[in-house]
């Protein structure tokens, strides 16, 4: 599927540093890969398999797990003068495409995807996701959802515990976007985005640009946000609570977010 996917991978995950405060929370591990890296597998597994990184806190760890993606995973045999690598075994060799770019260390979410706009402007449509959440959000439905209704921005809404982005709606129209409710009861935004092009348009470099505030807002006044309504599973990596929650479910191989 000829379709990018932009993933918001700087942030500081301030909230869960009580679980590690040496790694940037997309590498935070879900069993023994870094829960960016499930991210990226299941969009993979929709043949989704090129990539943007909205790089930030601790860029040079992401960069470096993927540079050393195939030395990590298998046998190999280095030859110290040349620098030759033989590797002896083919254990999870991706075939991915990923883009690493330097956002900036304290930019927000919308300034984030504006400042990766060379690498996605000319595309008709891209995916933006965040690199701290799983789900198991049938993505070929999301894409058939969104091309059915011609607006600019489609949002994946789901059914968590509070304390995230409520979204006010009528039919599968967004009329309202409440970044932090106290209490949620209705639909929250899971993140897993599909944008058209137009949505740059919404965005800008300054640096505390948040993509859920005015850009998000701004599309719900013009009546170019819809929602994807998942009613399963979707959790993200905020707290250690969530941590022991979401490794517990793969050790227990229920994972339900697990289809590769």
């Amino acid at each position: 599927m000829g379709i990018k996917t932009v993933i918001l991978a700087g942030g500081y995950g301030t909230r869960i540093r009580d679980v590690t405060s040496d790694i940037p929370k997309p590498m935070i591990p879900i069993g023994n890969y870094p829960i960016l890296w499930h991210v990226m597998k299941h969009y993979s597994c929709y043949g989704i398999k090129d990539f943007v990184l909205c790089l930030g806190y601790k860029s040079e760890i992401i960069k470096d797990y993927f540079s050393n993606y195939l030395v990590r995973q298998n046998d190999f045999s280095l030859n110290l003068t040349t620098q030759d690598i033989q590797y002896h075994t083919n254990n999870l060799s991706e075939e991915w495409t990923i883009t690493f770019s330097e956002t900036g260390l304290n930019s927000q979410t919308g300034a984030r995807v504006f400042r990766v706009k060379r690498y996605i402007e000319n595309e008709d449509r891209f995916m933006l996701t965040y690199g701290d959440g799983v789900g198991n959000i049938d993505i070929d439905e999301l894409l058939r959802f969104h091309k059915s209704h011609g607006k600019l921005m489609t949002v994946t809404g789901a059914h968590p515990p509070g304390r995230f982005g409520e979204l006010d709606i009528e039919g599968n129209q967004v009329i309202g976007f409440n970044e932090k409710p106290q209490t949620t009861e209705g639909w929250i935004s899971a993140g897993f985005f599909v944008c058209e092009r137009g949505v740059l348009d919404y965005l800008n470099s300054d640096e505390n640009l948040i993509l859920e505030r005015d850009p998000i807002e701004n599309l719900v006044k013009d009546q170019q946000l819809m929602v994807y309504k998942h009613p399963g599973f979707w959790h993200p990596m905020d707290t250690s609570r969530d941590y022991n929650l979401l490794n517990k479910l793969w050790q227990e191989k229920q994972a339900p977010w697990k289809i590769y």
